[in-house]
């Protein structure tokens, strides 16, 4: 069994995979002629996600176009991935129940990469970009992807490169998809969605603020005529809807390979690119999805309902981010990445059969969140977060590590935890004092950055911009022996920041908490157990 069209023909060969009920040929023609949907990022959440929610309606006969999915950051995906195998991904769903589906999903038409060079690729997705038929563009490029600027506000400087030359120079990919919409523009003013679904708050704004600003800068210095930028901000034509995406897609697992190898599929190999992109032809992930999209597509939008799909108003998709990000699922995940971290755990699911670290996000979720929680009434926050608690986090057949989620903890402390407290702050039935897990996990994530384990081993820390100025402000700071008035004032500079933690935490009434935690989570090894035992016990 190999992932391509002509062996998926013979569906005797498929015993147990879900095969597509519709001809990719015929998909193919009409989307090259009448295309609607350009993605671009083709990663692993796109492939089981999005794509899969194209599959269904080709399925049902309620789309008769699919995809051309363009990689705007690492080529290789699609010279490696895409192509040898017609476009084809094997998503596979790792159900809380034990149970297992595995369907080939061929909604992707075209793989390209959106770089000049790649002159055929180029050409497939300019072509698409004149087309009167397209109606969204739909983005995975990580929150990192939307930022013009560093993180100090300074103007990155492929963007000052960008800026002095004209859109046909461009090399940031934001840069060529302004450029790509300068080209729609010349062709009619046609209208179009751009649908950032990326897992981060605002996301709309995010991209529309990122094309603005190139495109005012082109406009000042004389590369394209004010009425594109006009044309750009008329949301008649132009627009950026909101969303919020959640679904939890590890890496390819080995596991899971060796489960594809027993049934005959012969291509479970792990692809690293250069970039450090990790892929296979197939993607596993969880059952539960959710995806909320802001209902605004001025060229008219794609029956996403009929798959799944919530189409709201853009106050209700701010309403549901908030109560995932800063209450129902995003701060139980970072809790637990920390805390598996330091406690030597190498799967979240073996992290909630703890019963401390069970209680610790119950406590977290249940007690100290939902009583600030926002309430979109579409989904019910509590009904969400028994969901995540009871189905999947423990889901032991979902591969996701603490050392994953655990990745850029310094961007996501103020969201996840800095906004309870404000709610907490704001409400005068409440009493911040009353919260024990949120300040813990601020002392957790303090104990984390000295990079060893609660047994005094050293581990690696996982990948944050902000890694190197964070280890610094803690350097020195050795387990069991300690001046607890030196590491106080280390420790004063970095909670103080509340570009890290949404407040000033030393000015606040957690500071004592945090501290005192902290103290005794240095004080010997062993200590990072005792303290979240005695937590969630009191």
């Amino acid at each position: 069994m190999k992932l391509n069209l002509n062996e998926i023909k013979d569906g005797s060969k498929w015993n147990g995979y879900k095969l597509p009920e519709f001809d990719p040929k015929e998909i193919a023609e009409n989307t090259r002629k009448n295309p609607e949907w350009i993605h671009f990022g083709a990663g692993n959440i796109f492939r089981i996600f999005p794509a899969a929610l194209a599959q269904k309606l080709l399925n049902k006969g309620l789309m008769n176009t699919g995809i051309i999915a363009g990689e705007c950051h690492d080529p290789e995906i699609v010279e490696k991935l895409f192509k040898p195998h017609d476009n084809l991904t094997l998503g596979v769903t790792l159900k809380a129940d034990g149970s297992i589906e595995k369907e080939i999903i061929a909604s992707v038409v075209d793989s390209v990469c959106v770089y000049p060079e790649f002159k055929n690729d180029w050409a497939t997705v300019l072509a698409a970009f004149k087309n009167p038929s397209l109606k969204m563009l739909s983005f995975t490029i990580t929150e990192k992807g939307y930022a013009v600027t560093s993180p100090d506000g300074k103007l990155l400087g492929q963007y000052e490169h960008d800026f002095a030359n004209p859109p046909e120079k461009a090399e940031m990919f934001l840069s060529k998809l302004t450029g790509l919409l300068l080209e729609r523009f010349n062709a009619g003013k046609l209208p179009l969605a751009l649908v950032s679904m990326d897992n981060c708050s605002h996301n709309g704004e995010k991209l529309s603020a990122a094309v603005f600003k190139i495109a005012e800068n082109w406009q000042k210095n004389g590369f394209v005529p004010s009425e594109f930028v006009d044309y750009l901000k008329d949301e008649t034509k132009i627009a950026f809807p909101w969303t919020m995406i959640d679904k939890i897609t590890p890496r390819p697992n080995n596991a899971v390979a060796e489960m594809l190898k027993k049934d005959g599929f012969e291509e479970t190999e792990l692809i690293v690119t250069s970039k450090n992109t990790y892929c296979a032809t197939f993607v596993n992930a969880e059952e539960t999805q959710y995806l909320v999209i802001e209902d605004k597509f001025p060229n008219g939008r794609l029956p996403l309902d009929k798959a799944g799909v919530y189409f709201t108003d853009r106050e209700t998709v701010n309403k549901v981010e908030k109560m995932k990000v800063c209450t129902c699922l995003n701060p139980l995940h970072t809790a637990l990445a920390l805390s598996g971290c330091l406690l030597g755990f190498g799967l979240i699911c073996d992290e909630m059969k703890d019963k401390d670290l069970k209680k610790m996000v119950e406590i977290l979720g249940y007690k100290e969140g939902l009583p600030v929680v926002v309430d979109p009434k579409i989904i019910k926050p509590k009904t969400f977060i028994d969901e995540v608690i009871e189905k999947r986090l423990p889901n032991p057949f979902m591969p996701d590590t603490p050392q994953r989620i655990a990745t850029d903890t310094s961007q996501k402390l103020s969201i996840r935890f800095g906004e309870t407290v404000k709610a907490y702050l704001a409400n005068p039935e409440l009493d911040v004092k009353t919260l024990k897990i949120l300040p813990m996990v601020f002392a957790l994530w303090l104990r984390y950055l000295l990079g060893i384990d609660d047994n005094g081993k050293e581990f690696e820390l996982s990948p944050d911009p902000l890694l190197p100025d964070v280890k610094n402000e803690l350097a020195g700071i050795v387990i069991g022996k300690n001046d607890e008035s030196e590491v106080e004032e280390k420790i004063k500079k970095l909670l103080k920041n509340e570009k890290i933690f949404g407040f000033d935490v030393v000015s606040s009434e957690l500071y004592g908490k945090v501290k005192s935690y902290f103290m005794e989570m240095i004080s010997a090894n062993g200590k990072v157990r005792e303290v979240i035992s005695r937590a969630v016990e009191n």
